[in-house]
């Protein structure tokens, strides 16, 4: 199967895209989506939406593994990142791609063993799991990644099949 893992954002958005065939990993393509702060909030969510776009067209994935939100504070930044989540939300299903979502904690459980794994730990895991020379930067892009690889060890199509017919 196909994974592309996306930690959403508007300034940053991680992707990683892998491939999961037997229980083994291999990386197709992985990097960061970044809009410029002094664009306006709609030119950022076309940037994003248009890029995105592009690597879907280039990489065809099968799913869409991405991180909900949680916030505590900052209302205005909350906001704006559950917008570009919504942006990317519609290139996946426009393209008809399987839309799944997973908690941090899900993705921590998934690719550490533990949920409430230090950032630094879910990064070398994923370095480790995927055969890379160094951990990838910016942090999204490892973040991106670690959905991925979540999405490898949490989704089931049987499973899926059941609930689907429900």
């Amino acid at each position: 199967m196909r994974i592309i893992g996306i930690d959403p954002g508007y300034a940053i958005v991680g992707y990683g895209v892998i491939d999961y065939i037997g229980n083994k990993f291999k990386i197709v393509e992985y990097g960061a989506i970044t809009t410029e702060s002094n664009q306006n909030m709609n030119e950022r969510f076309k940037s994003i939406h248009d890029d995105l776009n592009t690597i879907i067209e280039r990489t065809k994935p099968e799913f869409l593994a991405i991180e909900e939100l949680f916030f505590n504070s900052n209302q205005k930044t909350a906001i704006n990142v559950a917008q570009a989540r919504g942006v990317l939300l519609l290139s996946a299903l426009n393209h008809g791609i399987s839309v799944h979502e997973y908690t941090p904690l899900q993705v921590k459980q998934a690719v550490v063993g533990y949920g409430r794994a230090e950032k630094k730990q879910v990064q070398l895991l994923v370095k480790s799991i995927l055969g890379l020379e160094k951990v990838p930067k910016p942090d999204d892009t490892a973040d991106a990644l670690a959905i991925a690889v979540c999405h490898a060890h949490s989704y089931n199509p049987r499973v899926q099949n059941i609930l689907n017919q429900s």
